[in-house]
């Protein structure tokens, strides 16, 4: 038994060479896992449900083949794909998850999240994180034209970029003391997830307690997959792209 978690592929048309990539680790690394988890940002941008790209397509099926096959295959938004949706999950195979979500990783209670609202000395980001998870506002985008959300998807991207560029690297990465907060709510010895592309293992306190936040890497200049087995500790692993 395996369970695979992955995060921050990014996939989008102009990199061939990390969808490639996914493709291959469905094929050669996947197949006989029991779970893979994909914990956000999996596309680089997400518009809705109802934009079937060839990319998008391709994708789908490969995902729903590893399905089909007996893996079970869950999704998690990140800050770069809150709206997708059911539809592109059913067309997958695969099943979407709320951030933070708690499973029982072979006998150890292990908290998934993207990672985003870890880093909570981006106050800017964090205020248009929530106006942007918030139902209403998702229910107004995906009423706006295809075309339309395809500018605001475009328009989106290169304010990002330009504000990430002025900002200092800490604020970037997660807030220890809020790291701590959210197991200790949850009482978790683990915590797994993506988000700041900094791929690592923390050894921490958690209620007095030994614990470990594990960071899954971005999919740029090479693969990153965390793979966890029965009495083992999950190892972190890497491969060219």
């Amino acid at each position: 038994m395996t369970t695979l978690f992955i995060s921050d592929l990014h996939l989008e048309e102009s990199r061939p060479d990390i969808t490639g990539a996914f493709l291959r680790f469905l094929k050669e690394k996947a197949p006989g896992a029991e779970q893979l988890y994909i914990l956000g940002d999996f596309f680089e941008a997400w518009i809705g449900d109802d934009e079937h790209t060839p990319l998008q397509e391709q994708v789908a099926a490969a995902l729903r083949t590893l399905s089909d096959n007996g893996t079970r295959i869950f999704l998690m938004h990140g800050n770069r794909d809150f709206l997708l949706g059911e539809d592109f999950c059913a067309r997958a195979g695969a099943t979407l998850l709320d951030d933070p979500t708690l499973i029982d990783l072979y006998g150890t209670p292990t908290l998934l999240m993207h990672g985003d609202s870890l880093c909570t000395a981006d106050v800017e980001y964090q205020k248009f994180r929530a106006n942007m998870r918030n139902p209403k506002t998702q229910k107004l985008i995906l009423a706006r034209p295809l075309k339309d959300r395809q500018q605001m998807a475009r328009q989106l991207r290169e304010m990002s970029m330009a504000t990430n560029r002025d900002k200092a690297e800490g604020i970037m990465d997660v807030t220890p003391d809020e790291v701590v907060r959210v197991m200790e709510a949850h009482d978790v010895p683990r915590l797994i997830h993506g988000h700041t592309h900094r791929p690592a293992e923390h050894a921490l306190k958690v209620n007095n307690k030994t614990a470990k936040r594990i960071v899954l890497g971005d999919w740029d200049t090479n693969l990153w997959w965390l793979e966890a087995n029965p009495g083992l500790e999950p190892e972190l692993k890497k491969a060219p792209l």
